[in-house]
């Protein structure tokens, strides 16, 4: 059933959804500056530490994009749950987040520490710098994969506080960690106040206390409040399989999506690495932890879909749930540019401030990586409410298909294309990619419009609890 409304919805409609997004954006904000602020303290130690620690960090990015995906999947359940009022469900949904996502880390922790060498190679082939590039990545890498555990219980609580509509708690608790990571970066890396010099190490140390501490407030919270979908240790293990297996088939598609994306842009990376030596690895780092800031209104995309568009689909309301949608996909553009415009101004003056001890060229790639991704935003956020509509409703096939689809035929090739057969730098190289993302546009709007994700999952799996 297709339903006429107009294109933007309500004043009180998007009053709503920013409630539910804003915490999740001003979380993401803080974070992003707590990181632009520890690179400021890396790239204070030269080019080859600051691409180090950037290289070793997307190495650890792809292990969040796991578990996130994990949180993702049992999220959708969590949302519609809610909706419908089920407290069982949610905490069966919990139960399948904490237990593969920390099936996950060991398996990533082992990974990091028997080829730490291997993983950063990869990411460096032909660079000039990649042998200290290796050796200072990989000091980082064995001490940070040690917080793999901790992050893998706080994304599991973090995450579906958010999906109850309740994402303050996750603000709150994840500021104070970014608090205690900042603190002990600027204690350790230089040795403030008589602490060890450490340097890149001392960035690891920080980040694996800020995950202990992270993940011993979520657990005393959610206990103390005792929210709908948490339970303790003892009772972690009484799961109804069959329910598992209904989530564990969504996350797979979710996990085929997003790893083909994250093997995409490590294929990319690694390409526009052979251009230079350290300045080229450093400056797009550098861009991507400036871009990182303006990336918080994805977040906020996510869980407003999943809260508004999943609950009213939990709740049986399938009509609010196409309309919600529509007036999500055409504000989510909106903030897009609000946040795009006023962002170039903002690079441009902290890119010379913060990252003044990298070399000119280094900042050179930064400003100009940054610039593109601002140029994007505005189509990166509709593209972002589509896959999270889609996944409100349990249609995870739409992503899969979508990113394998683009990423495996155009991005990936077109990357290798780009960087064996023409001397274009990394900015415009990276550029040209992705204008493939206007294709996934096509592909996703074609399966939203077949209308798979409108369905209500909390009344389907409720037999299987």
């Amino acid at each position: 059933m297709r339903i006429v409304t107009s294109r933007f919805g309500p004043l009180s409609f998007y009053r709503e959804a920013l409630a539910i997004a804003l915490p999740v954006m001003l979380q993401q904000f803080i974070m992003s500056m707590a990181s632009l602020v520890d690179n400021f303290m890396v790239a204070g130690l030269g080019d080859v530490s600051m691409a180090s620690v950037n290289v070793a960090g997307h190495i650890v990015f792809i292990y969040i994009v796991i578990i996130h995906t994990i949180c993702q999947a049992g999220g959708i359940y969590i949302a519609q749950f809610r909706g419908a009022g089920n407290h069982e469900g949610m905490q069966q949904a919990y139960r399948f987040k904490v237990l593969f996502a920390f099936t996950v880390a060991v398996l990533c922790f082992i990974v990091c520490q028997t080829m730490p060498h291997w993983m950063i190679a990869m990411m460096t082939t032909g660079n000039a710098a990649q042998e200290d590039i290796m050796q200072t990545g990989t000091v980082y890498l064995k001490i940070v994969s040690w917080s793999f555990f901790f992050m893998a219980i706080s994304f599991a609580v973090g995450t579906s506080f958010r999906e109850i509509a309740r994402p303050k708690v996750t603000l709150v608790i994840s500021a104070t960690a970014t608090l205690v990571s900042t603190v002990g970066n600027w204690l350790l890396i230089y040795g403030n106040l008589g602490a060890p010099r450490l340097e890149v190490a001392g960035a690891a140390y920080s980040t694996l206390a800020a995950r202990a501490v992270e993940m011993t407030v979520f657990l005393i919270y959610a206990a103390k409040v005792k929210a709908p979908f948490f339970v303790g240790i003892k009772r972690i293990l009484s799961v109804h399989w069959k329910f598992f297996r209904d989530i564990l088939w969504k996350s797979g598609m979710i996990f085929v999506a997003e790893m083909s994306w994250i093997a995409s842009e490590t294929i990319m990376i690694a390409m526009y690495n052979r251009r230079g030596g350290a300045e080229i690895v450093a400056g797009m780092a550098a861009g991507w932890t400036i871009a990182n800031i303006f990336f918080l209104i994805f977040g906020g995309i996510w869980t407003a879909c999943g809260v508004l568009v999943g609950g009213s689909l939990g709740a049986g309301k399938l009509d609010e749930a196409r309309i919600r949608a529509k007036w999500l996909k055409s504000g989510a553009v909106v903030l897009g540019i609000i946040i795009a415009l006023p962002g170039v101004f903002f690079a441009n003056l902290l890119v010379p401030l913060v990252f003044s001890n990298l070399s000119a060229a280094a900042r050179a790639n930064c400003i100009g990586l940054v610039a593109v991704i601002l140029a994007y935003l505005p189509i990166w956020s509709y593209l972002n409410v589509q896959f999270a509509v889609t996944r409100a409703g349990g249609d995870t096939a739409t992503g899969m298909y979508t990113d394998l689809s683009v990423n495996a035929l155009l991005f990936a090739p077109g990357a290798v294309i780009l960087s064996f057969f023409t001397t274009l730098p990394p900015v415009p190289m990276f550029a040209l990619l992705k204008l493939t993302d206007f294709v996934k546009i096509a592909i996703a709007r074609h399966f939203l419009r077949k209308e798979r994700w409108v369905k209500n999952l909390a009344e389907r799996d409720d037999k299987n609890l």
